[in-house]
């Protein structure tokens, strides 16, 4: 099991940004074939908001987010990054980090997810 940790959640108003975090206990995502951001509401099921590929190409993102969210990695590979920008209530959300181990089909591995609220 990979421990994974996100950070940089908090309220914002309607229209503002916020810049999500990812750490991995192994302090490196080189190994994994993808890794992804996704959120979850109380009731609701889990939705996928970001997607990035294997050799950090490859991006894919849900409707929703779409020419407002970004995921990225640092240079070092060290951190993923969901860059999230004209932020609305319905964005308000857990947020977690996952990654899909080698030669897996599933995320496998999970953060604890850290709170978005998007609020007047």
């Amino acid at each position: 099991q990979v421990q994974l940790v996100e950070s940089g959640g908090g309220l914002v108003q309607p229209g503002g940004s916020l810049r999500l975090s990812c750490a991995a206990s192994g302090g490196t995502f080189r190994h994994y074939p993808d890794t992804a951001w996704f959120r979850q509401v109380p009731g609701e099921e889990r939705e996928l908001v970001a997607r990035l590929g294997w050799s950090g190409g490859s991006t894919n993102y849900a409707d929703s987010v779409k020419g407002r969210f970004t995921i990225s990695r640092d240079d070092a590979m060290n951190r993923v990054y969901l860059q999230m920008n004209s932020l609305k209530p319905e964005d308000t959300a857990i947020y977690y980090c996952a990654v899909r181990p080698p030669l897996a089909l599933n995320y496998a591995y999970w953060g604890q997810g850290t709170q978005v609220t998007v609020s007047t």
